[in-house]
């Protein structure tokens, strides 16, 4: 009689969530984390594959604002959100699911490539990499290896294919320095991005939208404009600014090195309930204090930021439309600002 041994594996273990200890919730989406915005954009659509999906896919130039505001809830949710985080991250997973087709040239593309959505998640990790070093006092080499170790720890969460990603800090380095070297292209999307500072009309929030326009059009967005393209352009590698045909002088360095200068001296100073105002984030914070209840369901976006209501049922919008915003004032006021 032959016997036949069954052998049973188990389940990989559930990725663990990043918590109060960990240098990305000290960095990720402070105050002075804003200024790397456009070049979060910008870079990740310098992707072939992305920058097509945006392209072919994305709303981005009619709902500006709203589609930036509103994205930031469930990517900040993966870092902060603690016991859901990997809900948070799962769901922002399945947004992807139809954007896929054939770009300009005939490439086919898919957003859940593992390639194409790693390196959406590689550029945000360098761009929490970069906020540290330049505008938020420095990191050691001890703190840059412990932010890559969170950085793929963090990115266990989404459930992706982990054999793209880079297992260590050195072989990353590698990967960013071959990435910005030979993998990405000037696209439409990542003009597009750039160009945004430039084409942004007035923000249609409450007391901001009362801006007049002629003071928008000829002072706050032209001001605002020549900030944010002036820090995106240094915070670029050499070979990102070739690619896009920057120029970047001796003199822009030594201007962009006083400027982090007053950003660091700033941060020093600034209170963390400033510092880390965003609601999703205040939550996970106040949350891992103790001072909001494990119960209460993480801040959705409010409706003022949904996409436009003939968009609102396409999967790959969020758009929290069953989320609970709180059956009373004050639940309702603790779900709209995080405390």
């Amino acid at each position: 009689m032959v016997s036949h041994n069954v052998v049973e594996h188990e389940p990989p273990p559930e990725p663990i969530p990043l918590g109060p200890d960990s240098l990305t919730w000290k960095i990720f989406g402070s105050l002075y984390f804003a200024p790397t915005g456009l070049f979060l954009g910008m870079v990740q659509n310098m992707h072939p594959g992305l920058g097509a999906g945006v392209e072919f896919h994305s709303e981005i130039k009619n709902e500006f604002y709203q589609r930036v505001v509103r994205s930031a809830y469930p990517i900040v949710g993966v870092i902060f959100d603690g016991p859901r985080a990997r809900q948070t991250a799962r769901e922002i997973v399945s947004y992807h699911r139809t954007i896929r087709g054939v770009d300009a040239r005939g490439r086919r593309y898919h957003a859940l490539d593992p390639g194409t959505f790693y390196w959406a998640h590689a550029v945000f990790f360098v761009q929490t990499l970069r906020a540290a070093e330049l505008f938020m006092g420095g990191l050691t080499p001890t703190e840059r290896e412990q932010l890559w170790r969170e950085h793929y720890q963090w990115y266990e969460m989404y459930g992706m294919s982990m054999t793209v990603v880079p297992r260590s800090w050195p072989e990353f380095q590698g990967y960013w320095r071959t990435m910005v070297t030979d993998g990405l292209e000037p696209t439409n999307a990542a003009w597009e991005v750039y160009q945004l500072a430039d084409n942004a009309p007035v923000p249609p929030f409450p007391v901001l939208r009362h801006i007049p326009k002629p003071l928008w059009e000829y002072l706050v967005r032209p001001s605002g404009a020549r900030f944010y393209r002036f820090v995106t352009i240094g915070l670029c590698d050499p070979p990102i600014r070739r690619t896009m045909g920057f120029t970047w002088t001796a003199r822009d360095q030594y201007l962009f090195d006083k400027l982090c200068a007053v950003l660091t001296a700033m941060n020093r100073v600034t209170p963390d309930e400033v510092k880390y105002a965003f609601p999703r984030i205040r939550a996970g914070r106040r949350r891992a204090a103790g001072k909001r209840p494990d119960s209460m369901a993480p801040p959705e976006a409010p409706e003022l930021l949904w996409p436009a209501p003939e968009h609102r049922g396409e999967t790959k919008h969020y758009c929290p439309v069953h989320a609970d915003h709180g059956s009373t004032a004050l639940t309702r006021f603790r779900q709209l600002t995080g405390y």
